[in-house]
């Protein structure tokens, strides 16, 4: 694999979506918190929380002035002084959450009037990784990817470690190319939370987790985004004024992007695989624990838990 220091694209921009509601980890977070915040705003470990370990984790990547963020007007005041530093044009504030579909095609079309050639990478802020280093090396190798590749979009597959049956998979065709030494290839099919049995002929077949890290040409989005929610696109485009945001938002529907934009368009798809950086998507509580546990790390609200009953779904 080829080394990198702290280098960047110049065409590059990062997108960190940090607008859901973070309902499922709930529970946990408010014992954290203290109150209803999402989990992206919540110190779960470490000093900073998920969307700041998030932020941290692409800073030798990608620059400030362009690394957006994606987040919701009703979580204002939990995000108002850690996004204080960030340029204005950088924030994009929904009226209320629409999915991940509808806040990528605001990203999208955002990033466009500023850069007609720019490369777009979408980041979860809810996922952890052990070995971040390794993380931003396939980062990198993707989006020297997705700039030889303009009409494809590059998804970041990491290697099962188990037959997860809430998490989305990934089934790899065949193999078209190398990137700096990690596998490229092509897409065949989605499998959003499959049952047992195929989890386990996914995992003994080469299949991948899907983390939802994608990256491509801002044209390769817009043209998915066009060819199949349109209406989501024109909706927001025509949008100029903070009123007309929010008409725009009443008007559209919930959108998963990796259901309803990338599960059709599978042929335009390739996945570079992750093998070593040790993903993990924070999405409920047992994960969270999981987590902690294998990385040995023991925050102080953990420590006071441990007198309270398991936590369970």
């Amino acid at each position: 694999m080829r080394k990198y220091k702290n280098e960047f694209f110049p065409d590059a921009w990062a997108v960190i979506l940090a607008g859901g509601d973070g309902t499922r980890l709930q529970r946990l977070t408010s014992k954290i918190a203290g109150d209803s915040r999402p989990k992206q705003f919540c110190r779960i470990f470490g000093n900073k929380s998920l969307l700041g370990h998030t932020r941290e984790r692409l800073r030798p990547v990608f620059h400030d002035t362009q690394t957006m963020f994606v987040v919701t007007k009703t979580h204002e005041r939990f995000y108002e002084d850690e996004l204080s530093d960030a340029p204005g044009s950088t924030l994009i504030v929904q009226p209320s959450n629409r999915g991940t579909g509808v806040a990528v095609a605001a990203a999208v079309l955002r990033i466009l009037q500023y850069d007609p050639q720019a490369i777009i990478a979408f980041f979860p802020s809810d996922h952890y990784f052990a070995d971040e280093a390794r993380f931003q090396a396939t980062v990198r190798a993707a989006t020297a990817l997705a700039a030889r590749q303009p009409e494809s979009l590059i998804l970041v597959g990491a290697e099962p470690r188990w037959a997860e049956v809430e998490y989305g998979w990934i089934e790899p065709g065949r193999g078209i190319m190398s990137a700096d030494g990690i596998s490229v290839r092509r897409v065949t099919r989605f499998w959003e939370k499959p049952e047992l049995r195929t989890a386990h002929r996914l995992m003994h077949g080469g299949g991948l987790w899907n983390t939802f890290v994608t990256i491509g040409h801002a044209n390769a989005f817009l043209d998915l985004l066009m060819s199949t929610v349109p209406t989501v696109v024109s909706e927001i485009a025509a949008s100029q004024a903070p009123s007309d945001m929010d008409r725009a938002y009443r008007a559209i529907d919930l959108v998963d992007f990796s259901k309803q934009v990338l599960s059709p368009h599978a042929g335009r798809l390739l996945v570079i695989e992750d093998s070593s950086s040790g993903w993990t998507d924070l999405g409920n509580e047992n994960r969270v624990m999981g987590m902690l546990i294998e990385n040995q790390i023991e925050p102080e609200w953990l420590q006071d838990m441990r007198q309270e009953a398991p936590l369970v779904n």
